[in-house]
């Protein structure tokens, strides 16, 4: 394959990801009440069961397959399965909060030059692991070399969006 350099599909950000699940309603009420998304108009035009969510700058597309039913099992919590991860303000708040829901997760933690992150993973109703991190304090360094990014808030990646469209422009 051709070595690329930049952004050669042009993308500008992330818009959703889609989770299958047994049960739309229990996924709903997970990704509202638990993480805290806001449920949003669904094209009428699907002919299958599903919720469309939003929050955080991303969308979550719940999805109801045909055979619920032959969907894997819940599995252990394993930090190195396939996972969505949020920001949070205060790991201290998400692990009170867990707790009061009785939600079973698993702590984690990074060390990088001397900066903590710290992590909790923890299942969706359909075993989807999300990780809550605050995972900020770690800078984003590219390979190629440059200046190392510091986080990648909605504000920071919006500005660091604009100054790549800026280097872009200049070529």
């Amino acid at each position: 394959m051709k070595e690329t350099v930049g952004n050669p599909l042009h993308l500008k950000s992330v818009n959703h990801i889609s989770i299958c699940c047994r049960s739309v309603e229990k996924s709903l009420d997970f990704y509202v009440n638990v993480l805290g998304f806001d449920p949003i108009k669904r094209p009428g035009s699907f002919d299958f069961d599903g919720a469309w969510l939003f929050n955080y700058g991303v969308g979550i597309h719940l999805i109801q397959p045909e055979c619920p039913e032959n969907m894997p099992k819940i599995t252990q919590i394993n930090p190195k399965d396939n996972h969505i991860s949020f920001q949070c303000e205060s790991m201290g708040t998400v692990e009170k909060k867990l707790k009061e829901m009785e939600i079973e997760y698993v702590r984690g933690r990074v060390e990088e030059g001397g900066i903590m992150v710290d992590q909790i993973f923890f299942h969706d109703p359909d075993g989807f692991m999300i990780e809550i991190c605050n995972c900020d304090v770690l800078p984003v360094v590219p390979l190629g070399g440059g200046d190392p990014i510091r986080a990648c808030s909605l504000v920071t990646c919006t500005m660091q969006q604009q100054q790549q469209n800026i280097k872009q422009t200049a070529v």
